[in-house]
């Protein structure tokens, strides 16, 4: 079943990508995925383009991909070993992933994370702490840091 589904989900972005995404496998191996992530127009990280590196589950779509930035990024949701700190990409009850949600509405809720932080809930606290007191070093620093990583 998760071969079947992921190979469907595979297509359809391929077909029909969602915007400022696009995924593929790995050697052919559909548990390994890349997903590359153009920076949101109008963000600090406009005009760079991010790496994901994806690892599903056998579990899959019962349990979650794994989905870390293998791009240096600027965020006060992503560490600096490229986690993310996302309710979608965590299961219940400390989450809110469910099966329906797949692949694509997960690195689609990754970009918006990049257009719109969330400080609040931050992995990063120092970055999170920046974003809402001193914005303007925050926005300086994540767009330095597209432009030297992510290009």
């Amino acid at each position: 079943m998760q071969r079947q589904r992921l190979s469907r989900e595979l297509t359809k972005m391929s077909k029909s990508p969602p915007q400022g995404i696009c995924v593929f496998s790995k050697d052919d191996n559909l548990n390994h995925l890349e997903a590359k992530i153009a920076g949101p127009q109008d963000s600090p990280y406009q005009n760079g383009v991010f790496t994901l590196e994806i690892i599903v589950p056998e579990k899959y779509p019962f349990a979650p991909p794994s989905i870390t930035f293998t791009t240096k990024i600027y965020h006060p949701n992503i560490d600096e070993n490229g986690r993310i700190c996302l309710d979608l990409i965590k299961m219940p009850p400390a989450g809110n992933w469910k099966p329906t949600i797949g692949l694509e509405g997960l690195l689609t809720a990754i970009r918006m994370l990049l257009e719109y932080p969330n400080p609040d809930d931050p992995l990063m606290a120092d970055i999170a702490e920046e974003f809402k007191n001193r914005n303007e070093d925050f926005l300086k620093k994540a767009k330095s840091s597209t432009e030297k990583y992510a290009q």
